[in-house]
């Protein structure tokens, strides 16, 4: 999980936005007022949705690490010194180095998919859980490996990002090569892959790797961003993936359907939950935070009798 505006199609406008001191806690009153407490980040029109897909959506919504998350990017947005030196410097910066490199360097633009609350419900597992291993790839700041953490004894992480990867050693997660991880000799009780799938080169592989590197019984958590829109940072003219993933459809749950049917289940995996959530970012002095519509599935492998 890498950068928040990553592409082209990721500009501001494309984002909902929001500012003021006490703008966090009305959103989402007004949300809860509005929706039955089932907030517009989270919900989906089940309508749209076919029952397989359907029986298997978890209800998510704000929780205490949501709003802790968004009520700090809210006062981060008001140093006015430190956003402005970031505002010049990004400018600079932008000529030699990636966004995520960018963000990493100035410890700024942490993200946030979900909190421990719903990592444990899209597991499936009790508060007293403990995995013995956990691979985030593409991990960034670490903020959301952090969240998951204190599920598991052993935390491993992959990124490219020299600045992030400094910043995950800090946190004492162990590092593994981005380009070797799948060669260790590891294999993992839960491996999460948050927005990562449209940022790669080739996404179908990396699929494919997820599934060699789990454990018998282990589960896979994928976060990607719908509408689906791929862009890859490093390395490609255009910022095209080499491999493309086969989602269709017009609006979010037709994409969900389309990612299940299309994407996971010709990879060998099975969705035994999914979940809408936002995929936020701290903003800057324009805008408090930003945010894009997420679904997170959770996968289990499937061998050729198709038992998970």
């Amino acid at each position: 999980m890498s950068g928040c505006l990553l592409g082209p199609s990721n500009s501001r406008e494309g984002f909902k936005e929001c500012k003021g001191g006490v703008v966090v806690v009305v959103l989402i009153e007004f949300l809860n007022r509005y929706l039955g407490n089932v907030p517009l980040w989270y919900a989906v029109d089940r309508s749209k949705l076919p029952e397989p897909v359907l029986s298997r959506f978890l209800q998510l919504s704000p929780d205490h690490e949501t709003e802790q998350f968004l009520e700090e990017a809210v006062h981060k947005s008001d140093w006015v010194f430190t956003q402005l030196w970031h505002s010049v410097a990004r400018s600079f910066l932008g000529f030699f180095m990636t966004q995520t490199s960018i963000n990493g360097l100035l410890g700024r633009g942490s993200m946030f998919v979900f909190s421990g609350e719903g990592c444990r419900l899209l597991l499936g597992v009790a508060a007293d859980w403990c995995g013995a291993t956990l691979l985030d790839l593409g991990a960034g700041d670490g903020r959301t490996t952090a969240v998951m953490a204190p599920y598991f004894a052993e935390v491993f992480v992959t990124e490219v990002s020299a600045p992030m990867r400094s910043i995950l050693a800090k946190r004492g997660f162990r590092l593994l090569e981005a380009d070797t991880w799948t060669t260790s000799g590891h294999k993992f009780d839960v491996i999460s892959c948050l927005n990562l799938l449209d940022r790669c080169d080739r996404p179908l592989s990396l699929l494919q790797d997820l599934r060699a590197a789990l454990k018998p019984g282990g589960k896979v958590l994928v976060a990607l961003v719908l509408p689906f829109n791929p862009y890859v940072e490093i390395g490609w003219e255009g910022h095209r993936p080499s491999e493309w993933l086969p989602i269709q459809g017009d609006n979010f749950e037709q994409q969900v359907t389309s990612v299940m049917a299309d994407v996971f289940e010709p990879a060998g995996f099975a969705v035994e939950r999914w979940a809408r959530v936002p995929y936020l970012c701290e903003g800057d002095l324009n805008q408090a935070f930003y945010w894009l519509d997420d679904a997170v599935f959770v996968l289990s492998a499937v061998d050729q009798e198709g038992n998970s």
